[in-house]
């Protein structure tokens, strides 16, 4: 046992597995490009205030933060989530709106691990401040949609709701906890601790001792003003226009104070049910505000890179891309040759690798197999000598009658032949 490991809740991401993650940032990245948003890289680290503007009744903030005072003496926090940086950069630098913006990357939680949750963890997300339109609510949904199509995923489930205007949830939220303390003793004592800081949060219980009360709770539509229900309305009708599908699901919320109109999650349907949300979120307004800036319109979701990828093992799509290299270089004349000829190759757009510390011929042949190449190039004293190079095919009907010795400078074009065969042979 090594002296040092990951700590709990972490892990190291490896080969193939690292090519994967940067495969999924850089779909998410071609969605989303598409449609205008371009990317932020907010910093790791934030003074603490930045993420207390989350809200106090969340867990995030009073238990989870990895939050510590730096050696400037000031009291900051490895980002839980990424749209309170997006909203204080926002505020900070004042671009102009609508700001169509989109991040990837790792985020920080202390939460107990388990399966699909981490304590670093990536996201990828999207925001756009300042803008008030149904539409935009439209695309935002439909880009994660798409997204999760371009996985290759078909079993993901669009949940749908809106909270309505700041003045419709608040006698929402009235009527609620009228409710749940008429029938606090059926509620379980963790809800009970919840009432206390946001009735909302009740709503997000997933315990069985709750199921039954949650579930007959006032609903969220009885209390919609006109505006919030044309709102909602041109919201479903621009998804259906869009041929996206969607579930009303009224105990759909946000318990966060700045939360507004249109909310939505995307669920796994392969995934156990308490741990389902691949991602998700909502309209929202008051959070650029209370750091600093102008009163702004905002929306945008974020997507858990763990739980989606999950999702695509469950369902068989979108593997680790293939590592193999389109060629490996066997060199037995001490290695020089090897570094001119990967060079070459290299410069030409193709992957090669090659052995080193001068390894016996037959070392280097397993090597080039484990590489996954489709061809070897072989160079001994005796091409080195006549100005030549085996070119010798490793997949499919593998054969050293095959191989053929080329002249050095037919390389690029005989390696190209090679590959466009070893393709043929593997499609056949």
């Amino acid at each position: 046992m090594p002296e040092f490991q990951t700590s709990p809740g972490m892990r190291d991401i490896l080969p193939p597995d690292s090519a994967r993650w940067r495969q999924f940032q850089s779909v998410f990245a071609g969605v989303v490009e598409s449609a205008g948003y371009g990317e932020i890289m907010p910093p790791l680290m934030e003074d603490l205030g930045v993420f207390q503007r989350i809200g106090d009744a969340t867990d995030v903030v009073t238990k989870e933060m990895y939050d510590f005072t730096d050696k400037g003496d000031r009291h900051v926090a490895l980002r839980p989530e990424q749209t309170a940086s997006v909203c204080r950069a926002f505020a900070q630098h004042r671009p102009p709106t609508p700001w169509k913006v989109f991040y990837a990357g790792p985020n920080f939680r202390y939460e107990k691990p388990q399966r699909g949750r981490y304590r670093q963890f990536d996201q990828v997300g999207i925001e756009v401040l300042g803008a008030d339109d149904p539409y935009l609510d439209v695309e935002v949904i439909s880009l994660g949609w798409e997204f999760y199509e371009k996985l290759g995923l078909q079993r993901v489930e669009l949940l749908l709701n809106s909270l309505g205007e700041p003045e419709d949830r608040a006698r929402y939220v009235a009527a609620l906890e009228t409710y749940f303390r008429d029938n606090i003793a059926s509620l379980t004592p963790e809800s009970r601790i919840t009432l206390e800081k946001n009735p909302l949060r009740v709503l997000d219980s997933k315990r069985e001792g709750d199921a039954g009360i949650v579930s007959g709770a006032p609903r969220i539509a009885d209390f919609y003003s006109e505006g919030a229900a044309a709102h909602f309305a041109a919201v479903q009708q621009g998804l259906t226009d869009l041929n996206i599908p969607y579930t009303i699901d009224t105990k759909l919320v946000r318990g966060l104070d700045y939360y507004r109109h249109t909310t939505f999650e995307y669920i796994g349907q392969t995934l156990d049910s308490a741990q389902n949300a691949l991602g998700g979120g909502g309209r929202y307004d008051g959070l650029v505000a209370s750091l600093g800036g102008p009163d702004t319109h905002g929306i945008g979701f974020a997507l858990g890179l763990d739980r989606t990828l999950l999702a695509c093992d469950d369902e068989g799509v979108f593997a680790a891309p293939d590592p193999s290299v389109d060629v490996f270089v066997v060199d037995s004349t001490g290695g020089r040759q090897a570094l001119r000829i990967t060079a070459e190759l290299r410069n030409a757009g193709f992957s090669v690798d090659r052995a080193f510390e001068n390894r016996s011929m037959k070392s280097q042949m397993k090597a080039a197999d484990r590489s996954g190449a489709s061809v070897a190039l072989i160079i001994g004293s005796n091409e080195l000598e006549a100005g030549t190079i085996v070119v010798r095919p490793m997949r499919g009907a593998v054969d050293v009658n095959r191989q053929r010795e080329v002249p050095r400078g037919d390389m690029i074009s005989e390696v190209t032949k090679a590959l466009i065969v070893a393709v043929k042979e593997a499609s056949a």
